[in-house]
C-alpha cells in the first residue's frame, strides 16, 4: 500500500542567506513564478527581468532582497523595502515577499529568512515589520504564528490599478 507522505529537509541542514544582486534576477523571477503556482496567483504574472533588475538593483531601488542558499542551490527568497509609520515615527521594514520551496519547508529555511529580515529591521531602527498573507494560507499562519507574529484583521488591504490608477491620476 503506497502512502502519500510529504519529504521534509532534515534538521541539521544549514541554510545561507545573502542578500540578493542582479546576478540573481534569474533566480528571483523563477522563485516568483513558483510562489504564484503555490499562491495560485499566476494569472496576474507580468514579469519583465529589466524591470526587476532595474528597480531591484539599479540607481533608484524600489526594493532590496534576500536569497536563501542550501548546498550551493536557491531555495528561497524575500523581497522587502521600507516604509514608514508615522504613528511611531520610525521606518517599517516590509516583506513583499517571502518564499521557501516546497520541499525545503520544515527544516529551518523560513525561520533562517525570517530571522534574517528581523535582523535587518532592528539594524535600520524599525519599530516592526510587516507583511500580507493570504487568509487560506493555514500552514504559512501557523508558522508566522510560531515566530510570535499576530494577524491583525482591522486593517484592510485596499488596491487601485491600471486605468483607475491613470484616471485618479488625471491621465483619463
Amino acid at each position: 500500500m503506497a502512502r502519500n507522505v510529504k519529504k521534509r529537509v532534515s534538521k541539521s541542514v544549514a541554510y545561507r542567506i545573502r542578500r540578493g544582486t542582479a546576478r540573481d534576477v534569474p533566480v528571483i523571477l523563477r522563485l516568483i513564478r513558483a510562489l504564484a503556482k503555490y499562491e495560485r496567483l499566476t494569472r496576474y504574472l507580468r514579469l519583465d527581468a529589466k524591470r526587476l533588475r532595474r528597480d531591484g538593483f539599479g540607481r533608484r531601488r524600489y526594493f532590496e532582497s534576500l536569497i536563501c542558499m542550501r548546498a550551493g542551490r536557491s531555495v528561497g527568497y524575500a523581497i522587502y523595502y521600507f516604509a514608514y509609520s508615522s504613528f511611531t515615527c520610525s521606518p517599517v521594514l516590509f516583506v513583499e515577499d517571502v518564499f521557501v520551496l516546497p520541499e525545503e519547508r520544515g527544516g529551518g529555511a523560513g525561520k533562517a529568512m525570517m530571522s534574517a529580515l528581523a535582523r535587518i529591521a532592528v539594524r535600520r531602527g524599525c519599530q516592526q515589520m510587516e507583511w500580507i498573507v493570504l487568509d487560506w494560507n493555514a500552514p504559512s499562519i501557523g508558522f508566522y504564528r510560531s515566530l510570535g507574529a499576530r494577524l491583525d484583521k482591522t486593517w484592510v488591504l485596499t488596491r487601485l490599478t491600471g486605468a483607475r490608477l491613470r484616471c485618479l491620476a488625471g491621465g483619463g
